[in-house]
């Protein structure tokens, strides 16, 4: 009867002892992983969490970075939709800029990547050479590059006067001088053309053999079989370069600086000169906040509409 009882308690204890040392097990995986992760997480904190929450508080003060802040409320939300003029201007030309360029940039970037989809020979040379104007696009020289050769005495002038154009300083036209910051952010389409190329690799090749087969012309595959299949591919790089049009500031800034008339006065421009020049932090952190509160509204939309337009082919279509 005693060796009985033993047993049974034995049984038990041994799978609370089993419980817990695997317990004690996937508390030191769980610590080994915490402390891979915690310069990462450290540095999250310190340097994006922390300062996002300042600049909400800072953006109910008024804050000139010299003194220290004085709550004002609502006043520099009030101002900026009521009083500030070159708010609204920043905001169209930040609109017009970013509805413009991107879907061009992601046209040009999926042409292209159809053109290199192939192994030809030296393929991958030119995939290189595509790519390199998205590493150095927002360089200083590639600034100073582009004014020069859309100023009055550039290259583009030069061409156009061979064939009798009398061209004009498109950097100091109002009327040009976004169109060329338009151009130079649509040639640097090669990260998203990269991606692209990635997408297209993964199509089968069974289904254009298919369509082949049933007559399908090469316009046809392209709208019935690579546009369909590529939608999950141009959702990722519609989110990531509208994210990126709105908070454009390099171009203007070193090109332009906001001119000529406000003509390229991109938002984070403007937010630039408010919080740096003017020195008035408070109302250029409020600036920012509106400003996220706009991208996170546009990228819902997207999601959102996700639904309609995007295939997945693990779930059997749209």
């Amino acid at each position: 009867m005693r060796t009985e009882t033993s047993s049974v308690v034995y049984k038990q204890v041994l799978p609370e002892k089993n419980s817990a040392n695997s317990r004690k097990k996937n508390l030191k995986k769980e610590l080994i992983a915490f402390a891979f992760i915690s310069p990462w997480l450290l540095g999250f904190l310190a340097f994006v969490i922390g300062p996002m929450i300042a600049s909400l508080y800072l953006s109910f003060t008024n804050y000139d970075l010299l003194s220290s802040p004085t709550w004002v409320g609502l006043d520099n939300y009030i101002n900026m939709f009521v009083n500030d003029d070159r708010f609204w201007t920043s905001l169209k030309v930040t609109f017009t800029f970013v509805f413009i360029s991107v879907p061009l940039k992601l046209a040009f970037a999926l042409f292209i990547a159809i053109l290199f989809v192939k192994n030809y020979r030296g393929v991958g040379i030119y995939r290189t050479v595509y790519y390199v104007p998205s590493i150095i696009g927002g360089s200083v020289a590639v600034a100073v590059m582009w004014k020069q050769l859309f100023g009055l005495d550039g290259a583009i002038n030069g061409l156009l006067s061979y064939i009798g154009i009398e061209g004009t300083n498109y950097i100091a036209d109002p009327n040009f001088a976004l169109s060329t910051l338009i151009i130079l952010v649509v040639w640097q389409f090669g990260s998203p053309m990269l991606i692209f190329l990635a997408g297209l690799k993964q199509i089968p090749s069974e289904l254009y053999e298919a369509a082949a087969v049933d007559g399908a012309s090469k316009i046809s595959q392209f709208f019935r079989i690579t546009m369909p299949m590529l939608t999950p591919v141009i959702f990722f790089n519609l989110i990531m370069q509208m994210v990126s049009g709105f908070m454009t500031f390099t171009q203007s800034f070193l090109i332009t600086s906001g001119g000529p008339l406000d003509s390229t006065l991109f938002y984070a421009v403007y937010l630039y000169e408010k919080g740096f020049t003017h020195f008035q932090m408070g109302y250029a952190s409020a600036m920012a906040w509106i400003l996220l509160l706009i991208v996170a509204a546009f990228t819902a939309i997207v999601f959102r509409s996700s639904s309609a337009w995007v295939y997945y082919e693990s779930e059997g279509g749209k």
